[in-house]
């Protein structure tokens, strides 16, 4: 039997707010299947959900997720999918090590200010 989740089950399980998965419903990132006002979510959604969540953790925006996502309904042999992942993934590659190298070198600049007033307060006594 195949797994489905309710929307109470389905934001436990990726520990998500009522509001974040109505949000992505809302921008078509996921698509649940409804019963009357309830709300089930499959295992294409599920995968989904997890594709999202990771895709955040990177540093994609919802929009860049969302794309990538309709690739793989347009081509699902998904070589489309994988080279724009590839694609993508180099640029937030390189954006991540940027923004790793401006707090590496603040993290630098932080700690020679502390031990130096940290210096300046020993010899004071």
């Amino acid at each position: 039997m195949t797994e489905r989740l309710d929307f109470k089950q389905m934001c436990a399980r990726f520990d998500v707010t009522p509001r974040t998965l109505r949000h992505y419903e809302y921008i078509e990132l996921l698509f649940p299947e409804r019963e009357g006002r309830a709300r089930y979510y499959g295992a294409r959604e599920i995968a989904r959900m997890t594709l999202i969540l990771r895709g955040r953790k990177f540093g994609f925006s919802l929009e860049e997720i969302r794309q990538w996502l309709e690739l793989y309904d347009a081509d699902p042999e998904g070589r489309t999918q994988m080279q724009a992942w590839i694609n993508l993934a180099d640029g937030q590659l390189a954006e991540l090590a940027d923004r790793k190298r401006h707090l590496d070198e603040a993290i630098a600049e932080l700690q020679a200010l502390r031990d130096g007033v940290y210096a300046d307060l020993k010899a004071r006594g």
